[in-house]
């Protein structure tokens, strides 16, 4: 394992190329790159959705964990929980061993009812908070 012209580790092949597929990050890396704290590195970690490998005490992450982040991070904003999410990297592997998120309809269907609940839910919470600050406003 060497250091690219970027500071991050790579693997170098025979003729002196870097593997795009073989490079490497640090934890400051991957929080940098996609706006997440190295405690949410962490804390993937320790919920076993990444597994960076070690070299001493610095986690090295791999293209592999780079795109497992990515699935985790659109799965969270898909509304998914991390339970849910860790189920679908489990269930669907490509040939290239890259993970992606499938979504089977029934859970496409499950996640947009919650939704459209959660949506209700903060309507009828605006109508209320409007509805006093206008009653306050005529009392004032």
């Amino acid at each position: 394992m060497n250091i690219d012209a970027t500071g991050k580790y790579a693997a170098i092949s025979d003729n002196g190329a870097i593997a795009d597929n073989a490079k490497s990050y640090t934890i400051g890396d991957l929080a940098r790159e996609f706006g997440v704290t190295l405690r949410t590195l962490r804390f993937y970690e320790d919920r076993g959705l990444l597994s960076p490998r070690r070299e001493g005490t610095a986690r090295i992450y791999d293209a592999r964990d780079r795109d497992r982040l990515s699935v985790i991070l659109k799965g969270k904003q898909l509304g998914f929980t991390l339970t849910e999410i860790r189920a679908m990297l489990a269930e669907d592997r490509v040939a290239d061993g890259v993970a992606n998120l499938t979504l089977s309809l029934d859970q496409i269907e499950d996640q947009i009812t919650h939704l459209e609940q959660q949506k209700t839910e903060i309507e009828q919470a605006l109508a209320e908070l409007k509805a006093r600050r206008a009653g306050l406003a005529v009392a004032a």
